[in-house]
């Protein structure tokens, strides 16, 4: 068993090289013309052995591409991988009745090929139609011509199109193949295949534990059944760290293809021993040669693996609709960047928020606002979600609050007592340094720490609770105001109400909205409220929309409110005009 499996492993390896049946080679024919030279005999080879032949890589002196394995001395080089000598074959009890000795060879002298892990392709090989002797003068020559042998096998194998872990053809040989066929056969209608490992989560956490080899023992293997679920005319590729691709033959229906991957997909994953820990998946994308760009195959079945870890089969098919999402949501992050440098894109708007009780303004929500060159107004539920995600994050907030600070600054000096609330991300709570910023930037512009409020949603926090506490504490203790946004739509909203330093609690509108026409989430805000009041909390109401719905919230002892009914987001001109509108007396003192 043991034998069958190295040789199984050996086999594996010739087959990598993608040597077998290939074009001769100058490179090659020069190292058998020198062993020719050096022992002055008419035959010289390089023979691979593959799984029932001997194949002549490059030949001198034999007129056949191959000969039968059995009773092959190349082959008991290539299984021992050690050197061969047989000074007469017809004095040798194997080798007497052997296909070489009824062709009248009576001297063999072969040197194995071998690989940096040790396995025998095959043999540098000699041999003479008389017996004779080997001195070790020529031994050595010939491990010598067989060590050049092989590293001019490296040496093409690893020239820009060979991945070393799989031993596949690379992405850019895919995309060089895609590119002929689209030459050798345009119009052809054919489906791309992409298989990726793992998640990238998985491929983290597994490395961190295994170690990098845990990552390349799991190509290996899928290297292996890919390659033995192909058909011999047909190649694999390793495009990527842990993706494979391949096409399917030309004639596949794309309805009928699906079940075959989803039964490949499965076989695939019962014979990885890292089944417990990864998850594969598989995408499948139609195009037409000569008319898809080669890049856009690959792409567009990558869209299709990644589309494809939200179905329950984790085989999916390209959709351009989840394309374009993916492409705009691409555009804006790459564009984003652009904007937080230029002064015409971003700017802030202002959102009322009202005292229930009296109907006086106290403050504003800040929020943020993007004006794209060339699509418009993006929606902030849009691009904000993929902002905090990237390092932008942290840029975006400092120029919210520079923003925001400046104009409450010019607000507090014009007699306006007024708090603007600022909401940030888990991002600003991971820096160490975010609640000393945030202290620097108030005095930058004189303000007193309870003109900011702060507002923090439950899945901020979930990010790196510790950290995310330490940096509220901070502010806390610097006299900041910091509110629970969202409140109730998270999952540990009673925790948080115990743990966070926060003096306000925004119920988020999902709640509010259905006050006056459900008795039971009247009940449940009203419970929430109550809640919040009990742990000290100010409670604000998020958006309201009618008066019935405002009237609602105060009389179950909501202390603030804001929504559509009040305002919609406001740059500061109109939300100026808005409070002076709503009290005259504001003009007066904007005036003083």
């Amino acid at each position: 068993m043991a034998e069958d499996s190295i040789e199984t492993e050996r086999l594996d390896a010739l087959h990598q090289l993608n040597l077998l049946d290939t074009q001769p080679s100058e490179s090659f024919d020069r190292i058998t013309r020198m062993a020719s030279q050096i022992f002055n005999l008419p035959i010289s080879a390089i023979s691979l052995t593959d799984h029932d032949r001997q194949w002549f890589k490059s030949r001198i002196g034999v007129e056949h591409l191959s000969i039968p394995r059995s009773k092959a001395p190349c082959a008991q080089v290539a299984e021992t991988a050690d050197i061969v000598l047989l000074p007469d074959l017809l004095a040798d009890p194997y080798y007497r009745d052997s296909v070489l000795a009824s062709q009248g060879v009576r001297f063999y002298a072969g040197a194995p090929l071998v690989t940096r892990e040790g396995y025998g392709l095959g043999a540098l090989c000699v041999l003479g139609m008389q017996p004779r002797q080997v001195t070790e003068a020529e031994t050595s020559a010939l491990r010598d011509l067989a060590d050049m042998v092989m590293a001019q096998i490296e040496l093409q194998h690893a020239f820009g199109r060979i991945e070393p872990v799989s031993g596949l053809p690379n992405r850019i040989q895919f995309l060089e193949d895609l590119a002929d066929l689209g030459r050798d056969n345009p119009g052809r209608n054919q489906l791309a295949v992409l298989v990726d490992l793992a998640r990238m989560e998985q491929l983290n956490s597994s490395s961190r534990v295994m170690g990098s080899g845990f990552v390349d023992d799991m190509v290996k293997d899928a290297a292996r059944t890919i390659r033995a679920a192909l058909p011999s005319n047909r190649s694999a590729y390793h495009v990527a760290p842990t993706q494979f691709a391949f096409l399917a033959e030309a004639e596949e229906d794309l309805a009928s293809y699906v079940p075959k991957l989803r039964d490949f997909l499965a076989s695939l994953a019962a014979k990885s021993t890292r089944r417990f820990v990864t998850t594969p998946s598989i995408g499948i994308t139609p195009f037409t040669a000569g008319e898809t760009p080669p890049r856009d195959v690959l792409r567009t079945a990558l869209n299709a693996a990644h589309d494809a870890r939200r179905s329950d089969d984790l085989v999916g098919v390209y959709s351009s609709s989840s394309d374009a999402a993916h492409r705009r949501r691409f555009t804006l992050l790459n564009d984003f960047g652009s904007a937080l440098e230029a002064d015409d894109q971003l700017h802030v708007l202002y959102q009322p928020r009202v005292e229930l009780s009296t109907g006086a303004c106290r403050g504003a929500e800040a929020l943020l606002r993007w004006r794209h060159p060339t699509l418009g107004d993006v929606s902030p539920a849009e691009f904000i979600p993929i902002i905090e995600q990237t390092s932008m994050a942290r840029g975006t907030t400092a120029w919210v609050m520079e923003a925001v600070l400046a104009q409450l600054a010019e607000w507090r000096g014009a007699g306006l007592n007024l708090q603007v609330s600022v909401n940030v991300s888990a991002a600003n709570l991971a820096e160490s340094d975010f609640a000393a910023a945030i202290q620097l930037r108030l005095m930058k512009y004189r303000l007193p720490a309870d003109a900011l409020e702060l507002e923090v949603t439950e899945s901020t926090m979930m990010v790196d609770e510790a950290a995310a506490l330490e940096q509220l504490r901070t502010l806390d203790t610097a006299g900041i105001r910091l509110a629970i946004d969202d409140f109730g739509t998270g999952y540990s909203s009673l925790a948080y109400l115990d743990q966070l330093p926060a003096h306000v609690v925004k119920i988020d509108q999902s709640f509010v909205k259905n006050v006056i026409s459900s008795e039971r989430e009247l009940t449940l805000v009203r419970t929430m409220i109550n809640l919040s009041h009990a742990f000290g909390y100010r409670v604000v109401a998020e958006g309201i929309e009618t008066q019935a719905v405002a009237s609602a919230m105060r009389d179950i002892g909501c202390d603030e409110a804001q929504g559509y009914f009040y305002a919609r987001p406001l740059h500061p001109e109109k939300f100026m005009q808005w409070l002076i509108d709503r009290d005259p007396k504001t003009a007066d003192k904007a005036a003083a």
